[in-house]
């Protein structure tokens, strides 16, 4: 469709009438062109799959993270050129709103469609963050005929068949051929049937029927296809084929079946998916089945609709708040130098804003400025987070109720970020505000956990480090109180006020001298930063030697310099190092 210059037009408009009308258009045109490149984005994704170029993955999924507020901004600094009384009359944009509005009734995305003038406004007036009047397309679908159908059904039986598996590969339509698809399919029935104790020469269906998202789902230098198996007593497993591609092929690489490992390969710690199915609202409710655990919003979030996961979060926080009645209070464990952390008991977030000036605990030397902290926790959102970095919901000029915050936190975000934090009426106003999942910090975990259970997340806690560094990501300050536990025992990374890119950081070490050596190491004299890779295990506040042990067995390579530096070199040259997305016992084992 031939784009129309409605610059041109406004310009020429000569009433009021005219140019609402034409702003409206505007409106739409601008939506339409970046709802156009967004949807083009996962066709893109499963090319640089099959071409086997993860970096071109990587760079889709920063464009994706940014196109929205870059569509937005243009259109705000558009608008406020050539209609500059939109900015100064609120009733003037809201008749741009009424003119709008009719135009894109009945479209499938009506609710992004909703969002996006909303977002524009936003920009446009620098006003609250409020969330928009709609409810995850419940109307749009309404109006488009819900449901549709974002699934494809395949037959059950005593067991999971070959044959039906065989046909569930070719559901991504790659270009790229499978190296040995029939020898696969028979891999991937043979661990489901043994996993599940299900027998091929059974008599009784096991399995009532298999679903299978109709889409492949792209990251990094991954692609999955993901489904569910409906089991014969009224339950539901998730059936998840990881595939990978090398120079003979694609092929299976681990099969899923768990909801732990499925929660873990969607968490919003990871880079979002890239959908090779538009349907969006259908694709988010099928995943919810699949791991009822996850909140509605974060579904949406993981494939890339990160506008309406925003959203969520923020009802989320409402919902809570009406159905427990409880106050917000300082989080649990080690307050933090840089940010102030709060939470209510019962709330699955964790809300963050950022201190006017650090605390005297601070040990970075000259404190660069809250914008500089806050485009770190930018910058964590935009890049692949490895599984091990949790996510942030980013909100600027947002007002929560006075009456959910206790008094003495209250007092304290008002003293020590007062630059960010005020009171307006019965609302406190934020002009940055941070959400992040809720995670047991480490340090409380080790209190109370079993022997195993820490023992694991001790481990897991070195999987975290390695894959941050992986994705460009050190963080200086190695303490385990930035770390936090999850259910299902994995450790992610919460605090990045102390973030550096790791290929500027200057790996050293002491080990090389001699004992009884009195004068400084040469590193003394280095500006920048610099790791002594032998001073990880200190750092981390892991108090029991059996613990201590445990970690030096799985990761002792992270106290070596030489594992640090074949990382940076891998980075310097330009390639992806692997990250561990799902456990080794996972993968399929073949033949030699």
């Amino acid at each position: 469709m031939e784009r129309i210059d409605y610059v041109d037009l406004m310009t020429r408009a000569r009433r009021d009438e005219e140019m609402i009308a034409l702003a409206a258009q505007c409106i739409l045109q601008d939506f339409d062109d970046y709802y156009a490149e967004f949807l083009a984005i996962p066709a893109r994704a499963k090319q640089a799959f099959e071409a086997r170029d993860p970096g071109e993955s990587l760079l889709l999924s920063r464009r994706r993270l940014g196109l929205y507020s870059e569509s937005i901004r243009a259109l705000a600094d558009k608008l406020t050129r050539v209609f500059p009384l939109l900015a100064e009359d609120a009733g003037l944009w809201s008749k741009v709103e009424a003119a709008y509005l009719p135009l894109v009734r009945e479209r499938y995305e009506e609710d992004l469609t909703v969002a996006y003038i909303h977002s524009a406004r936003r920009v446009i007036f620098r006003d609250e963050w409020t969330p928009v009047d709609y409810s995850f397309g419940d109307s749009a679908l309404r109006m488009a005929g819900w449901p549709r159908r974002s699934e494809r059904e395949f037959p059950g039986g005593p067991a999971l068949a070959a044959e039906t598996v065989l046909e569930i590969l070719a559901i991504p339509d790659f270009t790229l051929a499978y190296r040995d698809p029939r020898g696969d399919a028979a891999l991937v029935a043979e661990r489901v049937n043994r996993d599940l104790g299900l027998d091929p020469d059974g008599e009784d269906w096991a399995i009532e029927a298999v679903e299978m998202i109709d889409a492949g789902f792209y990251r990094n230098r991954g692609a999955y296809i993901v489904g569910r198996m409906m089991l014969a007593g009224g339950g539901i497993l998730p059936l998840v084929l990881a595939l990978e591609a090398d120079d003979g092929g694609v092929f299976v690489d681990a099969v899923l079946t768990e909801e732990a490992d499925v929660h873990n390969i969607f968490s919003s710690t990871l880079a979002n998916f890239h959908v090779t199915n538009p349907h969006y609202h259908e694709t988010a409710a099928f995943l919810q089945t699949v791991m009822p655990a996850r909140p509605l919003g974060l579904h949406y979030t993981t494939i890339g609709y990160n506008h309406l996961g925003k959203v969520a979060v923020m009802d989320d926080l409402r919902e809570e708040r009406d159905e427990t009645g409880e106050a917000f209070a300082t989080a649990v464990g080690f307050r933090g130098t840089v940010a102030i952390g709060f939470s209510a008991p019962s709330s699955a977030y964790v809300l963050k804003v950022i201190r006017d000036h650090p605390t005297a605990q601070y040990k970075w030397g000259r404190f660069e400025g809250v914008p500089s902290v806050l485009a770190k926790y930018r910058r964590v959102h935009e890049i692949n987070r490895t599984g091990s970095m949790l996510d942030n919901v980013i909100y600027a000029n947002v007002r929560l109720e006075r009456d959910w915050f206790e008094p003495a936190l209250l007092d304290e975000l008002l003293a020590e970020a007062g630059g960010t934090v005020s009171l307006r009426r019965d609302g406190v106003l934020f002009k940055h505000l941070i959400v992040q999942l809720k995670m047991i910090p480490l340090p409380v975990f080790l209190e109370k956990a079993d022997e195993e259970e820490a023992a694991q997340a001790v481990i897991n806690l070195g999987h975290c480090i390695k894959n941050n560094a992986a994705a460009n990501i050190f963080n200086k300050d190695l303490d385990g109180r930035n770390y936090g536990v999850s259910h299902f025992l994995k450790v992610f990374l919460f605090d990045y006020d102390a973030l550096e890119p790791f290929t500027e950081v200057k790996v050293r070490t002491n080990l090389d001298r001699i004992d009884g050596e009195e004068d400084p190491p040469d590193w003394v004299f280095e500006e920048g930063v610099i790791f002594l890779p032998e001073e990880i295990e200190a750092g981390l506040r892991i108090d029991d030697r059996a613990l201590r042990r445990r970690f030096r067995a799985a990761h002792g390579d992270l106290l070596t310099p030489a594992y640090w530096e074949a990382l940076q070199g891998a980075l310097e040259a330009g390639r992806v190092p692997r990250i561990s997305i799902y456990p080794e016992a996972r993968r399929l084992r073949r033949g030699a």
